[in-house]
């Protein structure tokens, strides 16, 4: 399992020459990454005076956070998986005209699990997004720009999922199937900019 490797260990599967973990994984890694960070500040804000009135909004924030770190720890290998699957479709036998047909099915079923899983991450990360902005706005300031990597983590994990999108659809045929997880990729990205900006510009005024 790639999760129970070490940070040294992922690193170097990363940089050796098989192609998992991939961008994908990595996209998963930093939603993971966003989400701890966002636990974080948001432990770091209960029990000081200074914050109670945000105390039972950052309890509940920080427990969230957990859940959707463990989300994403599993998306991490769920998505080498996925590539797995799409690989060994390709290896299938293609004698005949029942095995190319058997092949070319499992290549496109393949595929579009392969598109789904990065799916799944961008779609998981987006939900919170607007959670890292509360926690920045209410949360310990002398942890803010933690969360402010928190959120340029979470951008990352969702503009990278989605690249891992598009690349598998250009491969699907299933012209409706395309359109849909296109229009809901289009939708993402723009609203992690957009999220991610709002954070960013506000933090300018604050430092």
């Amino acid at each position: 399992m790639l999760a129970d490797l070490t940070i040294k260990e992922f690193l170097a599967e990363t940089a050796s020459n098989t192609p998992v973990p991939g961008g994908g994984s990595i996209a998963a890694l930093n939603g993971a990454i966003a989400t701890a960070l966002t636990e974080m500040v948001a432990n770091l804000t209960i029990g000081k005076k200074k914050y109670a009135e945000y105390e039972g909004q950052m309890q509940v924030i920080a427990v969230e956070a957990a859940t959707m770190q463990q989300k994403f720890i599993a998306l991490i290998d769920k998505d080498s998986e996925a590539y797995n699957r799409v690989f060994n479709a390709f290896k299938l036998p293609k004698e005949t005209e029942e095995e190319i047909n058997k092949r070319n099915q499992e290549i496109q079923e393949a595929t579009k699990e392969a598109a789904n899983v990065p799916m799944q991450v961008a779609e998981k990360m987006a939900e919170v997004m607007e959670t890292a902005i509360y926690v920045a706005h209410k949360g310990n300031q002398n942890a803010v720009t933690d969360v402010c990597v928190a959120m340029m983590s979470a951008r990352t994990c969702v503009l990278a999922a989605l690249l891992n999108v598009r690349i598998n659809l250009s491969s699907i045929k299933d012209e409706a199937y395309v359109k849909r997880m296109t229009e809901k990729a289009d939708r993402l990205e723009a609203e992690a900019i957009r999220i991610e900006t709002k954070l960013l510009e506000w933090i300018k005024t604050q430092l």
